[in-house]
């Protein structure tokens, strides 16, 4: 059976609740012992092997040394061609060491299956253009995830009978773990329950930095989903997963198993170092080959905390509290609660760094610099919570200026980045946000310029190929996809796709590096139990599993037997020996499955949002101002700009602030606030405006403000205002005021205003809606805190900038009346 229609059968049988097995397609040269050898040179059109979106990139390459064009025909199933043209000739490619032309059929729209693409009389593997083409490899490389759990059952009603095994490490004979594990000599003087978990890689260790960065990939899959509509194919239900029909979303539930191995890995209260999180466990002495895990007999052990692994969990952990609130409030405060304990202790212990050399019987996962832990993990906090203390960490930290990198287990800053540009709401001043946006962009930009100048298409450079170099290559596409979350801009989501290309066999070795999808696909994985090239009774990996893929460094015997000399896009061998190329792990597959979720995603043509503007009627004080919230129905298809303009009426009312507004896809939601001012004037008459609101793009909106005549001298109010300085610095600082009701009947509703003195400009401020005109600024109540008894206070607190001298404001109203 192909993959394609193994594909669709798999996807019928998951939504009737039951299991298809899939074949995998024989390599098409072996050596003896069954591992695949390079690409034959019959096979010089290399093409995705699974196929083509239908509104996505369409892309091929040829290899052929003609230094003019060849013609090429794209024919469906029955032969018949439907779209020809010429090839582009790109020449010398530096990564393959082979001379290339580039085919675009991205012109053909029509679906189908079996599609061929000739070129020059040599036909490449057949493939589908279809909207639903990754669909199975959606829930597939998610599937892998269930599959590599530790300490549970794998059912062979949700796996298929071949992976189907008992639960592993949860000290039943002949396992010694892992409910009741010692920590090495010298770190701990007592036994600690961390069953559960992910298995790392194609070995039975648990690392917590390798499975932070996977979760937040497995979580930000969801985060990205919901923010764009089509959470649902993430939904309950989804998966095969044995917590399906519970109500939370399937991807959540997997990402549980690792998040409660997570908080079970930090050190308990009471204990030296708590708060901080032990860095990994494994067993003492590496594990033979094949070994399935229940029958794993090795004592095992729990690694000394490490800082990095303790700003894994305070990330990882954030994330959580701010993802499965609106599921299992008591499992997201547990993780909060966490994830600051964490945060606490990696302050405390900042440089605990965990030893290359504790590498027997797992990999040492060393990390010489958290700075970018201390960022990602900060991010992560301030998106959950807002508080200033995280903010300043965010802000002081020195990759908050730095551009986007590649990010990595031991390199997290891009994820902290990308939290804090797509996050709705997140407490940092507009323009920082802008800024952390067009890092982002400028770093996808990077990678599109990288693919333009290569003949395979790669989002990574020609000495990019290293260990995990396929994870890479995942993880730069997704930083494309990000960038297209961010602007709408369709050459983001194409250079995505067409990394996706590359790891379904548009590469030098014409290979699928996904087991189960394409015609030539990995199958022979480095892993204990998935090991059928070393046993027959053992079964390959599991359809959707990631192979590393091709590393120069040629880093195990079988890679220096049999790649010697290589190209570094060529350096690969689908060997089970070759764990240097052809391991799986965690972290990789994660990378997998959210570019596989946002490929899968259906992408309609948006209803075009509607502008939401409240309060519809808002009452301004001469000579002051006050504010409305402006938002979108939905998210745009691409970034819109809104302007605010009286249309009629009182021309001393105006849109002073905010008069110009830009929504993009990821942040439509988030209410932007304009400023409406009335001008000072000596009549007693209380004017009103119209004021338009749209834009190109959207359905526009109205609202009106009528003008409240102060002629009379405000009245004395009951009041009395603490106006105090919190944190300052170079250029900006925070604050908080207290109003106190000082008089003997209730406030109901309350609106503060001051002016500053200096140049002092407001630029995020919570608990309060605060809006600035000029020098005056006017808070109003959150609606929660807007009702002040006799006695009463509230507090509200603001971030601004100043320059020069930041003198406190000395006078105060309180709906007009001027505080004592």
């Amino acid at each position: 059976m192909s993959r394609r229609a193994a594909a669709v059968l798999g996807g019928l049988a998951l939504a009737a609740g039951t299991l298809t097995t899939t074949a995998f397609a024989a390599d098409s040269a072996r050596t003896e012992s069954g591992a695949a050898l390079a690409a034959p040179v019959d096979f010089p059109v290399r093409v995705n092997q699974l196929g083509y979106l239908p509104d996505g990139p369409k892309r091929a390459t040829v290899i052929n040394s003609a230094t003019t064009p060849l013609t090429w025909q794209l024919r469906d199933a029955s032969g018949t061609q439907v779209a020809s043209g010429t090839t582009t000739v790109h020449g010398a490619d530096q990564a393959s060491g082979q001379t290339t032309h580039l085919v675009d059929f991205g012109g053909y729209t029509g679906t189908g299956t079996g599609f061929t693409l000739v070129v020059g009389g040599q036909t490449g593997h057949p493939f589908d253009i279809s909207a639903s083409l990754y669909d199975g490899l959606r829930a597939d490389s998610m599937s892998f995830f269930y599959q590599q759990r530790s300490g549970i059952a794998i059912d062979a009603a949700l796996a298929g009978s071949a992976y189907a095994r008992p639960a592993g490490h949860l000290g039943v004979a002949p396992n010694k773990g892992d409910t009741s594990v010692p920590c090495q000599a010298g770190v701990c003087d007592y036994r600690t329950d961390v069953r559960g978990g992910w298995y790392d890689a194609g070995d039975q260790g648990k690392y917590v930095v390798n499975g932070g960065i996977a979760t937040w990939q497995v979580v930000n899959s969801f985060e990205r989903a919901r923010r764009s509509g089509g959470e649902a194919a993430l939904g309950d239900s989804t998966l095969r997963v044995p917590e399906r029909g519970n109500g939370m979303p399937d991807v959540l539930d997997e990402a549980r198993w690792e998040l409660e191995f997570l908080l079970r890995m930090q050190v308990p209260e009471g204990r030296p170092s708590a708060g901080m999180a032990f860095h990994k466990i494994h067993d003492a002495e590496w594990t033979a080959l094949p070994t399935r895990p229940e029958l794993d007999d090795k004592k095992r052990e729990l690694h000394g905390p490490s800082t990095a692994a303790t700003l894994n969990l305070a990330a990882t952990a954030a994330q959580c509290a701010r993802v499965y609130a609106p599921y299992d409030a008591a499992f997201a405060t547990r993780c909060l609660d966490a994830a600051r304990r964490a945060w606490t202790a990696a302050r405390a212990h900042p440089d605990v760094l965990a030893p290359a050399t504790d590498n027997t019987g797992g990999g040492a996962y060393e990390d010489a610099d958290v700075s970018d832990e201390f960022y990602w993990a900060a991010a992560e906090l301030l998106a959950t919570t807002g508080e200033a203390q995280y903010r300043d960490a965010v802000t002081s930290s020195p990759h908050h200026a730095k551009p986007a990198d590649g990010f990595w287990w031991g390199g997290t800053a891009t994820l902290g980045r990308i939290t804090l540009a797509t996050v709705p709401g997140v407490a940092l001043p507009a323009d920082d946000v802008t800024r952390i946006r067009g890092l982002l962009t400028a770093a996808a930009d990077g990678h599109l310029s990288t693919m333009a100048g290569q003949g395979y298409g790669v989002p990574i450079a020609a000495t990019g190929y290293v260990w995990g170099s396929n994870s890479a290559v995942a993880n730069n596409a997704m930083v494309l996809a990000v960038a297209y979350e961010l602007t709408g801009a369709q050459r983001y989501r194409a250079g995505a796709l067409e990394s996706l290309d590359y790891l379904l066999g548009r590469n030098a070795l014409d290979r699928s590096y996904v087991t189960g999808y394409g015609e030539r696909a990995s199958e022979n994985q480095h892993h204990r139990s998935w090991a059928h090239q070393n046993d027959a009774s053992l079964p390959h990996p599991p359809p959707g599993s990631f192979a590393g893929g091709p590393n120069a460094g040629l880093e195990d015997p079988v890679a220096k037997e049999r790649l010697t000399g290589c190209a570094p896009a060529a350096c690969y061998v689908d060997d089970i020996g070759s764990y240097s190329t052809n391991e799986v792990a965690i972290n990789w597959n994660s990378s997998l499955a959210w570019l596989a979720a946002f490929a899968a995603e259906r992408r309609a043509a948006p209803a075009v949002p509607a502008v939401q503007v409240a309060p519809a009627a808002v009452s301004v004080p001469e000579g002051g101002s006050a504010s409305v919230g402006v938002r979108l129905s939905a998210a745009p298809a691409q970034s819109v700009t809104v302007t605010v303009a009286r249309s009629s009426g009182d021309e001393d009312l105006s849109a002073t602030a905010g008069a110009t507004l830009v929504f993009t896809p990821a942040d439509w939601a988030t209410a932007q606030q304009v400023a409406v001012s009335a001008a000072q004037d000596a009549d007693a008459a209380a004017g009103s405006a119209t004021f338009g609101v749209g834009g190109t793009g959207v359905r526009a909106a109205t609202f009106t403000a009528t003008e409240a005549d102060d002629d009379a001298a405000p009245p004395a109010a009951s009041c009395a205002v603490t106006y105090r300085v919190d944190s300052s610095w170079a250029n900006g600082f925070t604050a908080t005021v207290t109003v106190k009701n000082t008089g003997a009947s209730a406030v109901s509703g309350w609106t503060l205003g001051w002016t500053f003195a200096g140049d002092q400009r407001i630029s995020g401020a919570w608990n309060a809606t605060v809006s600035q005109s000029g020098s005056a600024v006017t808070a109003r109540d959150a609606g929660w805190n807007g009702t002040l008894a006799p006695g009463g206070s509230a507090d509200f607190g603001f971030q601004a900038t100043y320059s020069g001298a930041n003198a406190a404001p000395t006078r105060f109203t309180l709906n007009g009346g001027v505080c004592s």
